[in-house]
């Protein structure tokens, strides 16, 4: 397949379900934090153990979904889209009775928050997993395969920019209407895509999910997406407690600040696509994660009223974050190429990448917000120590994770590859 093959319709017709994905990403790990807290009250400390908990589970079962989704993919791509529209039709019922509970009781709504946090977790893993799979066995080169990520990343992108508005603007009622629609369009959109495909003839049997892990090259790029992920995960949990109580920023600023993060990601992806086709991916996402890191070391300074220097904070985050998005999976895609293993194995690889990606969401909200709590920090605290704390876990500890991930991703990747080139050359 080439560049030109992968056009708009295949694009659109493929990564619109990455719209919805998106969208039911920010409430569920951005907002519904905030939202218990805030809403009805529950404990930090609580509320960390009870989304640790649920993350872990999700976490868990992805390499098993990644396996799940591989049988599927053997038997055909309607197999694959029957039982995503399932997952889909579980994905919205689990959304709405999380964030519309039955109840209002502390103890009865830590119990109903954690059976629903896992329900809706199920449904959404199975169809990320699936869906990404389906992109990775479309081939390719490397900017072939970073521009069928793109489309993905990118229309996921608009999902968030809505979802970072219509909870504000609209509530949450209208905001979980929208949702319905959205997802309803993307698996009509997905059904209208170009099918993969599966080599089911050298699928592998016993053992399958344990398969990535006899290779080193996956090991080097998990864990590097690992320690990246957890420093993108962190302020992620934390970003509405800063801007309410660091900055202190009025309500109606919130959709501003997320919106342009998210938007700056979209608008950037082809910026950083231009500079993959210079100098690779590797390298494309070394220089995103020198320019985050730089960032967050200015979102140290900023103290209360500063709105308009963190709005711009926000945008080059953004500008930043787009590496994280469109790369990783194109790498990753790379990676199994490699190993021989496209066409057979893709969920299995991606149920451990997105195992990992909730591992680090779970290590976020499970250590992140107790320690604050620990810390003094609790919502509404304005006290210097607790401000102080809430600046080390939203700004240094990130900064600290993206130094780590960026040291492995140079000496783990980015230099073994100009080794290679330097040997054939």
């Amino acid at each position: 397949m080439t560049v030109n093959a992968f056009g708009k319709r295949n694009g659109l017709a493929y990564g619109l379900l990455g719209l919805p994905l998106a969208f039911v990403a920010l409430p569920l790990y951005v907002i519904l934090p905030n939202y218990y807290a805030k809403e009805f009250g529950v404990p930090l400390a609580v509320l960390g153990a009870v989304l640790l908990g649920a993350r872990l589970f999700d976490a868990f079962i992805d390499p098993a979904l990644g396996k799940l989704s591989d049988r599927l993919f053997k038997q055909s791509g309607r197999a694959v889209l029957k039982a995503g529209l399932l997952a889909c039709v579980v994905l919205a019922a689990g959304f709405a009775l999380l964030f519309f509970p039955q109840t209002t009781s502390t103890n009865a709504l830590v119990v109903w928050a954690s059976v629903m946090l896992m329900v809706t977790y199920a449904a959404y893993s199975f169809l990320s997993v699936s869906h990404q799979s389906w992109g990775a066995m479309l081939g390719g080169n490397e900017a072939e395969r970073s521009r069928i990520v793109a489309w993905r990343e990118a229309l996921g992108l608009v999902g968030v920019v809505m979802a970072s508005v219509t909870p504000v603007a609209l509530g949450m009622p209208a905001t979980t209407a929208v949702f319905f629609v959205a997802l309803g369009v993307g698996w009509f959109a997905w059904t209208q895509a170009v099918q993969p495909v599966a080599k089911t003839s050298l699928l592998p049997a016993k053992g399958a999910i344990w398969l990535p892990f006899k290779h080193s090259n996956f090991k080097r790029l998990l864990l590097v997406f690992m320690l990246n992920g957890t420093a993108s995960a962190v302020p992620a949990t934390l970003i509405l407690f800063f801007i309410q109580d660091r900055l202190q920023a009025p309500s109606n600023l919130e959709p501003l600040f997320l919106g342009s993060y998210f938007l700056a990601a979209a608008l950037a992806i082809p910026l950083w696509l231009a500079i993959v086709k210079r100098i690779g991916l590797a390298r494309t996402w070394l220089c995103g994660m020198a320019l985050s890191i730089a960032i967050f070391g200015w979102a140290t300074q900023i103290g209360t009223g500063q709105t308009t220097a963190f709005l711009i904070i926000c945008a080059l985050s953004g500008v930043a974050l787009g590496t994280d998005l469109a790369l990783p999976g194109a790498m990753l895609a790379g990676v199994i190429q490699g190993n021989g293993d496209s066409g057979k194995s893709e969920g299995a690889y991606f149920g451990w990448w997105n195992f990992a990606i909730k591992l680090n969401l779970a290590l976020a909200a499970g250590l992140a917000l107790p320690l604050l709590s620990l810390f003094g920090y609790a919502p509404g605290a304005r006290s210097p120590e607790a401000l102080q704390a809430l600046v080390i876990a939203y700004c240094v500890l990130p900064c600290a994770l993206k130094l780590a991930a960026s040291a492995a991703l140079y000496f783990f990747i980015v230099q073994p590859l100009s080794q290679a080139r330097e040997a054939t050359s």
